[in-house]
């Protein structure tokens, strides 16, 4: 079985060297992801892998798209979302959405991955939930209710994450969070992004 990856270096590590008896093959470039034509399968986890058509691919692609639905791409039924985040491929279930044949079980299986098809909503569950959780340690930072490192301290001592949720934003990207929470705000109000959230990610830029 061979896969193709375009992915950074740290997910292209964790997925090439995660079951020996794959063919991995890296993608440098993107013209290089669609003219690999002897894949058994694709995985694109670009931020805006979403933004590709992969009509010319005829094998099961997975792109990780936590914010945008396969249906407002209108993306082919080869084509399977999945939770690409930093820390999220490592887990031993995947969330995924689309439709699942048996080559798309069967590459999942070579992974050596359990999984759980949902909604093709955006967020699926737990980067809807992380994302809550990370924007309410923002509004209690702009409440002034704590700094950044006892709030990420207070968090993994009193729940056993393994990230404070700041932390975890750093991890994934305070990009990925904010876009998330706006998409998710657009229906949910709930989901609205804080002040000081903002204001870190014009900082950062």
């Amino acid at each position: 079985m061979k896969i193709v990856v375009f992915s950074n270096g740290d997910a292209w590590d964790y997925l090439s060297n995660s079951n020996a008896a794959i063919e991995w093959a890296r993608a440098d470039e993107m013209i290089d992801f669609f003219e690999t034509t002897d894949a058994d399968a694709y995985i694109n986890l670009a931020a805006d892998s979403c933004n590709e058509a992969y009509s010319e691919i005829k094998k099961t692609v997975f792109i990780n798209s936590v914010s945008t639905t396969l249906a407002k791409k209108n993306m082919p039924p080869h084509v399977i979302r999945i939770n690409g985040w930093n820390g999220f491929l490592e887990k031993e279930i995947w969330e995924v959405a689309g439709q699942l044949s048996d080559a798309a079980k069967n590459i999942l299986a070579a992974l050596q991955k359990k999984y759980i098809v949902l909604k093709d909503e955006p967020g699926f569950v737990a980067a809807r939930i992380l994302a809550m959780i990370i924007n309410e340690a923002y509004f209690a930072k702009e409440d002034e209710v704590s700094t950044e490192k006892e709030i990420d301290i207070a968090m993994k001592l009193g729940t056993n994450y393994p990230y404070g949720p700041f932390e975890w934003c750093n991890k994934i990207g305070i990009e990925n969070v904010y876009e998330l929470l706006e998409t998710l705000a657009i229906t949910d109000e709930r989901y609205q992004p804080s002040a000081a959230m903002l204001t870190a990610l014009n900082k950062k830029k």
